[in-house]
């Protein structure tokens, strides 16, 4: 069987969208992934069964979809080899800070769907912005979300330039969680509980708290009220928080993430 997805580069990315499609009944014989390193082709052996190549071939030239999942700096250097054999394909990439344009130029095709996932993919409790270009049909968007949906969630935006906004928020995004937690470990463990009580309180709160505001119609502040007592614990946190500009910080923290994004897309740029 000609394979009919093939994936450039097989790192985590693309071992999590391959896990969750034959998850769905794909056949192994239907993907062949585009690896340079000996190590991990033999692990997508191991573990998919699917071909793993080293370097671009022939083969490529019956690839109906074509997922690009190598780091952004190596992008140029991945793409050369396939150029001629992929311009007839749909392209989907999940690269950070690669514009459309730069796909479009390098693969030779205007059929691209640019997405931005995040960590939580692995586990398939991702969130993924998506921006396609003109030439993509309706059908190929609804390829692209049947490709992504063991992955997570998923959100369109209609300008391109609104994916450096996800990728700052939600791509970067459980880094500050993580950073979060980490803090209220930190202040567990300095008010007398162990690191693993600490841990314990901070992952269930947090995760509690998500959980009430994903299935709450109410507005996230009124969420954050109900917790705030008048005189009471919360309000001296909340008080304390305030007088330090945290969200302020945190604000310009996510713009500032924003603001590489869009550096990195120019850098990245055809």
């Amino acid at each position: 069987m000609t394979p009919t997805l093939v994936f450039i580069g097989g790192g985590n990315m693309a071992s999590a969208i391959l896990g969750g499609l034959f998850k769905n009944n794909w056949s192994p014989a239907q993907v062949c992934v585009v690896e340079p390193f000996e190590a991990q082709r033999a692990a997508l052996l191991q573990q998919f069964g699917v071909c793993a190549l080293a370097a671009a071939d022939a083969s490529l030239a019956d690839a109906q979809t074509v997922v690009w999942a190598v780091k952004p700096q190596s992008f140029a250097e991945a793409a050369a080899p396939c150029r001629p054999f992929v311009p007839q394909a749909l392209h989907l990439s999940v690269m950070a800070g690669i514009r459309s344009d730069t796909l479009a130029h390098a693969t030779g095709s205007e059929r691209i769907v640019r997405a931005m996932p995040n960590t939580p993919a692995l586990i398939g409790q991702g969130i993924s912005g998506l921006f396609a270009r003109a030439a993509v049909t309706p059908a190929e968007r609804e390829q692209v979300q049947a490709l992504l949906a063991p992955t997570g969630a998923m959100l369109w935006v209609e300008q391109e330039a609104d994916l450096d906004a996800v990728t700052a928020l939600s791509g970067s995004g459980p880094a500050y969680v993580f950073f979060f937690l980490e803090a209220l470990v930190d202040a567990a463990q300095r008010m007398g509980l162990s690191a693993e009580q600490g841990t314990r309180l901070a992952l269930a709160t947090f995760g509690g708290a998500t959980e009430m505001a994903q299935r709450s119609t109410e507005p996230l502040a009124r969420l954050r009220e109900r917790v705030t007592s008048k005189g009471g614990t919360t309000q001296a946190a909340l008080e304390r928080m305030a007088a330090g500009a945290v969200q302020e910080q945190i604000v310009a923290a996510v713009i500032a993430a924003r603001d590489r994004a869009r550096e990195l897309g120019a850098e990245f740029g055809a």
